[in-house]
């Protein structure tokens, strides 16, 4: 099982490497995050002595125990699911990212809690780019407002932009090229926001079927996991 995850980690890698050829981009500018959802804590120290120290969680829950039993110092810890106010005190003490930020209600309460422990988050402005009712995210004409709420805060950093494209096949990845184009875009407009706590350099977006397709638009993070852990028990 370790050499798998090892070999699925490299597979990734290449897969990231030959998807910034054809884009001409440095493929350091890509960063893969592995998300570990309902995957055991075993199989991320795995990924973690492969190499791997990104790694993404999709429930708050989660990703509090996870933080809670393996205190690698090394590692970063993104929270990239659906956020719930009263779930931030419980990671803001290790996460490193956040992706999922849709309301000013969430940076305040990061700030808040934050500050209380002196840690600086890193979040990310998420939008909903599929127009799907079951995404998160908020709309293009809500950001402008949560970013100049953020520009003053001293203990949240919004980095930049976080996208789910609807789901496709791997074979049907360009499907969705218009959705990633659409969150680049946003994000270009929205450089004229950029001041002290903004720094709009990251876009979050692709998975393990359509991450090159996203990696050719501009994505800087990718969201992979059944590539990396294999297919979720539900």
């Amino acid at each position: 099982m370790a050499e798998d995850i090892c070999h699925n980690i490299t597979t990734v890698s290449n897969r990231i490497q030959k998807a910034c050829q054809r884009a001409g981009r440095n493929p350091d500018e890509v960063q893969l995050i592995a998300v570990s959802k309902l995957k055991p804590l075993e199989d991320i120290k795995r990924a973690f002595k492969c190499g791997q120290l990104h790694f993404g969680e999709n429930r708050a829950k989660e990703l509090q125990d996870k933080m809670a039993d393996y205190e690698e110092e090394s590692l970063q810890w993104h929270m990239v699911g659906n956020l719930q106010t009263n779930k931030i005190k419980y990671m803001v003490d290790r996460v490193n990212w956040i992706h999922s930020i849709e309301k000013k209600k969430y940076l305040r309460e990061i700030e808040k809690r934050a500050s209380r422990i002196d840690r600086i988050i890193n979040t990310l402005i998420q939008i909903n780019i599929s127009g799907e009712d079951q995404k998160s995210g908020c709309t293009a004409e809500d950001v402008p407002d949560i970013l100049e709420y953020a520009q003053g805060l001293k203990h949240v950093r919004v980095r930049g932009l976080m996208g789910m494209a609807t789901y496709v096949g791997p074979d049907e990845a360009e499907q969705v090229r218009p959705q990633f184009q659409q969150l680049r875009e946003i994000r270009d407009q929205l450089r004229t926001y950029e001041a002290d706590s903004v720094q709009l350099d990251e876009l979050s977006m692709g998975m393990t079927n359509d991450m090159e397709v996203a990696i050719e638009e501009g994505a800087t993070m990718v969201r992979v996991g059944r590539a990396i852990f294999g297919e979720r028990n539900y």
